[in-house]
């Protein structure tokens, strides 16, 4: 396997060259496809620099309190709304995710795909085509590939061990629960208001 990681002591981010390769990055993949996979792992990765870890580290590396008191307290509010939600999922019949322990990670997930898609976005707006592939907008074909980064298979013991020891929430909820908080994924598959991709209320961190 390999994985970019976001280092607080040093404030930089690590892309190993391993992961410049499907399904997180084509050379010959459209844009939407791209930065639904690897954008996302660049965003995350930078979110990690304001999760509920990489916030209490100033841009030396130092460990610090740089907020203000006001902001502090906003963003513990926020948090509390993530650690609910993911508390919710079950991953297996009377087995939920730990929303404290994952709160750093899900943060991340949020914040990656929400910086991803603004920038996917942004490429995009004056583009004179917009470009379907196989049937999907390029807003569904973003989503589709954010989805196919998670793709995994457990045996029920280590999805039971992954709730107790990992920081990562289960795969399929790293792609739902962010999906879910953002408002334009709904519009894109136009998922009906009040349904669990749709919902009332929505956690947002950044």
């Amino acid at each position: 396997t390999v994985n970019a990681y976001y280092h607080p002591n040093k404030n930089h981010m690590v892309f190993p060259a391993g992961i410049l390769q499907p399904p997180f990055y084509d050379v010959k993949a459209a844009v939407p496809v791209n930065l639904g996979a690897m954008g996302m792992v660049v965003g995350h990765e930078l979110t990690h620099g304001f999760d509920d870890e990489g916030s209490q580290f100033d841009k030396d590396g130092n460990l610090k309190n740089w907020w203000e008191p006001p902001v502090e307290k906003t963003f513990k509010g926020k948090t509390a709304c993530v650690a609910d939600q993911y508390s919710s999922y079950e991953v297996l019949p009377g087995v939920k995710i730990n929303g404290k322990l994952t709160l750093g990670e899900n943060i991340a997930d949020m914040g990656g795909l929400k910086l991803a898609f603004a920038a996917y976005r942004s490429l995009r707006k004056d583009a004179p085509e917009h470009v379907q592939a196989d049937g999907f907008t390029e807003d569904q074909q973003f989503f589709i590939s954010n989805g196919q980064i998670w793709c995994a298979k457990y045996r029920e013991e280590a999805a039971r061990m992954q709730v107790v020891n990992d920081p990562h929430s289960a795969p399929r909820y790293r792609v739902n629960g962010p999906l879910s908080n953002l408002p334009e994924f709904a519009q894109a598959f136009e998922c009906k208001s009040g349904t669990p991709m749709n919902p009332e209320n929505r956690c947002s961190v950044w």
